[in-house]
């Protein structure tokens, strides 16, 4: 399993067409990406504009799947319309233990 973790910003006055670029790219990946396990998204509590993914992959091929699909090259076209591409922070990360419920 391959677990990946990203934050970013959304620019101010952009909100309504972030969640709707999310709301996107979880559909088509739900609907064409047996290989994905987990794709969760966030919002911060104190800052609303802060958003957070955590996604877990089968094995790297799922992972590449994903990167690859019509759905997310859209989603990253957002970036520095949407989404402050300055803020991104993505990091892979490898699971020492679980509880998966």
């Amino acid at each position: 399993m391959h677990t990946i973790t990203a934050e970013f910003r959304i620019i101010e006055g952009k909100e309504a067409e972030a969640e709707a670029a999310i709301k996107k790219v979880v559909a088509g990946l739900e609907a064409n990406e047996p290989g994905a396990l987990k794709y969760i998204w966030h919002r911060g509590v104190k800052d609303p504009n802060q958003v957070f993914v955590f996604e877990i992959y089968r094995d790297d091929e799922a992972r590449e799947q994903h990167r690859g699909t019509p759905y997310m090259t859209e989603f990253q076209a957002h970036f520095g319309t949407v989404f402050d591409p300055a803020t991104v922070k993505v990091i892979r990360h490898e699971r020492i233990a679980a509880v998966d419920r």
